[in-house]
């Protein structure tokens, strides 16, 4: 029965990262909470679990021509230099805070793309 739940957590996962292009690591970190992992380790646990999904949608992206790389390449410099920031900061933020600081950004987004 847990891996039919997991398969199906997967699954939905994948199916956001994809269809989406975000909203995976959204679903993918309670989730993994629910697993009993930390606060730290679950967001960083998503992000091993986004990557290869991401790679895979990237990919089929790519070959079908649905990327704007002249739109899309001019934030890819900084959104470098904020991933390493990111993976500086994630150890150093109480794990309450990071919970609240993730609240807020679902949030947030969810709240975006409804007016959106």
């Amino acid at each position: 029965m847990k891996k039919l739940l997991y398969a199906a957590g997967g699954f939905a996962v994948g199916i956001l990262n994809g269809f989406l292009g975000a909203g995976g690591g959204m679903l993918a970190v309670p989730l993994l909470k629910r697993q009993g992992l930390a606060q730290k380790n679950a967001q960083a646990s998503a992000i091993a679990v986004i990557f290869p999904l991401t790679a895979v949608s990237a990919a089929f992206y790519l070959f079908t021509h649905k990327v704007a790389f002249p739109q899309a390449l001019p934030y890819l410099p900084a959104g470098l230099v904020g991933a390493l920031c990111g993976v500086w900061l994630l150890p150093r933020l109480p794990d309450k805070l990071l919970r609240r600081l993730f609240a807020i950004f679902m949030l947030w987004a969810g709240i975006r793309m409804l007016l959106g």
